[in-house]
């Protein structure tokens, strides 16, 4: 009799839609009331915008090791302060150092001409007087791994693939190899030195810079697009192409820099914490205020709209400024080495990392019985042209990826990325570059987000 009545009120229960289990995966009204109103308030101001505006003009290009990236250290961590954060630390990263130096390129026959590149990340630096020597065309690293050992031996290695615009930014991945793989294979045949195409979606005459891996030894650098298509437009005579290039970059002895992390303690579960993530450093050109600046303040100002309101979240919210993500994730890596035992208070996380254009869609990587609530989540949102997407693999932007590969559960935010990479790892990374309206939208969502995944009881593991 006791088994038919728990099927017979679990049936009931099922018939009104609702059962014990899935109530705490669902967040309450007043959750739902609060974050609304958050959003809404968070959506009418400059903020994130005048933050950003404040670290890319007292502190600027933010490249590791440098002395402004131990400025931005300093204006972070006295802006959480002032923006009334309830614990702010920094926690030490040591990496590699790097020193960029110049770069004199040209081509030395058939017909001279100079030309604009820029040196890429963790590059060595020519012999003095610098490699003058032809260049040999590929049309992607996968032509490039297909050359014969020693075929270039004395000369200089090109991939010329080209990136192609697109809303999810696809072709980054596919393109970027030439960027991070491109110097060891190049080396590996023998190469000199390493070209590219830069790795972007302009078509104005500056280069893109950005990190190599593998630690290849021989010199690289990315060409501006107009200046690939008139090398190539040179080998398609017939010719033997020379070129003259001469870096003066250098490898230097590990740099401590540091993660900046603000937090608003939660009323009821303080150990707990739902984790809003960016990086503080940048490149050394631009001023870093698009990659990441963005992400810096749009998350920094998303905890301020919650402070501001007087209403604490029941858990709390970890606000970290990642160090060193562009030379390859140092700081979250080491913060993940030194939190490894305290992954489960980590509750979910998100990241800006990416985009000048507004959120267009969530896609969630959570436990099944959480999907509900982020369904909810997504309602919230949807006044703000935001979509949900119907997969649940996401492992969170950049260095997140890194906590969510850990094991947390983590949320993307996709934002149009159309002409990001007109951008980024460039001069243009600026203020000038920067819409106000974006800024604007992604702190209402990442204030709607921050409150409802902080005030809730869900595990979003389940």
């Amino acid at each position: 009799m006791k088994t038919l009545n728990k099927i017979g009120l679990m049936t009931v229960l099922l018939g009104l839609g609702v059962s014990a289990v899935a109530e705490t995966f669902r967040f309450t009204p007043e959750q739902l009331s609060t974050a609304a109103q958050l959003g809404k308030k968070a959506s009418e101001s400059d903020l994130a915008y005048q933050l950003d505006e404040s670290l890319t003009t007292e502190v600027g290009a933010r490249r590791v090791g440098t002395p402004a990236d131990g400025r931005a250290v300093q204006w972070a961590v006295a802006k959480m302060n002032s923006l009334g954060f309830d614990k702010v630390w920094t926690e030490k990263v040591v990496t590699p150092g790097w020193h960029r130096g110049e770069i004199d390129i040209s081509v030395s026959s058939p017909y001279p001409q100079r030309l604009v590149a820029i040196t890429l990340g963790d590059s060595v630096g020519t012999p003095k007087g610098g490699i003058n020597a032809e260049i040999v065309y590929f049309a992607s690293v996968e032509a490039l791994e297909k050359a014969e050992a020693n075929s270039l031996n004395g000369k200089i290695a090109y991939i010329g693939k080209k990136m192609q615009p697109s809303i999810d930014g696809a072709g980054y991945g596919s393109t970027g190899k030439q960027r991070w793989g491109g110097g060891k294979i190049a080396e590996a045949k023998g190469a000199a030195a390493l070209l590219i195409r830069s790795v972007g979606t302009d078509h104005d005459r500056i280069g893109h810079t950005g990190s190599q891996r593998g630690g290849s030894n021989i010199p690289a650098a990315a060409l501006s697009s107009p200046d690939a298509d008139l090398v190539e437009n040179m080998l398609k005579r017939g010719k033997p192409v020379t070129i003259q290039l001469e870096i003066t970059a250098k490898r230097i002895k590990d740099v401590v820099t540091y993660n900046v992390i603000g937090e608003v303690t939660g009323r009821n579960k303080p150990e707990d914490f739902v984790v809003l993530g960016s990086h503080l450093d940048s490149w050394d050109v631009g001023t870093g205020a698009i990659d990441d600046g963005m992400g810096v303040t749009i998350t920094m100002a998303a905890a301020k709209h919650i402070i501001d309101s007087g209403k604490k979240p029941s858990r709390s919210i970890r606000v970290i400024l990642f160090a060193a993500e562009e030379i390859g994730l140092y700081g979250v890596k080491q913060y993940a080495k030194a939190h490894k035992d305290k992954l489960k208070h980590h509750l979910i996380g998100a990241e800006w990392d990416s985009g000048v254009r507004a959120i267009h869609q969530i896609r969630p990587g959570v436990g099944p019985k959480s999907l509900a609530a982020i369904k909810q989540l997504a309602k919230v949102m949807q006044p703000y042209g935001v979509s949900l997407h119907n997969s649940n693999t996401a492992k969170g932007q950049s260095d997140i990826s890194v906590l969510g590969n850990a094991g947390m559960p983590a949320i993307n935010f996709d934002s149009d990325l159309s002409d990001y990479f007109d951008y980024h790892h460039t001069e243009n990374d600026t203020m000038a570059n920067v819409p106000p309206a974006t800024m604007k939208q992604a702190s209402a969502i990442y204030t709607i987000f921050a409150w409802l995944a902080a005030d809730s009881d869900i595990d979003f593991r389940k």
